[in-house]
């Protein structure tokens, strides 16, 4: 019984070795890449994180509770109506360090 060979594995072999061939030139003169070295929008990101973190975030808490009281006044109770306001606060205090701290972790 013979065993039929196939010239799959080949083909595959062949645009493996192009792409790895065509890659070369772009490993050899490339320069090495700097993680987090890039400074471009660190003005914006200070200026949005103090303003979540500061009174930005406090008015848009406070927005949120606003808007849930009077849902709550509208005489229809539910307790998302509690638990925005309060997750949107938790969010607004703690979720920009967590977030900063991450993406400059994976960074």
């Amino acid at each position: 019984m013979a065993i039929a060979i196939t010239s799959a594995p080949r083909t595959f072999l062949r645009k493996a070795e192009m792409v790895a061939l065509a890659a070369l030139p772009a490993m050899v003169a490339g320069g090495a890449a700097m993680a987090g070295a890039d400074t471009t929008f660190d003005t914006a990101l200070t200026l949005f994180t103090d303003f979540l973190e500061g009174s930005g975030g406090t008015i848009i808490t406070v927005l949120s509770l606003a808007l849930g009281l009077v849902g709550l006044a509208s005489g229809r109770f539910s307790l998302a109506q509690i638990a925005i306001p309060v997750g949107v606060g938790v969010g607004v205090s703690t979720g920009v360090p967590i977030v900063t701290s991450t993406i400059s972790a994976v960074v």
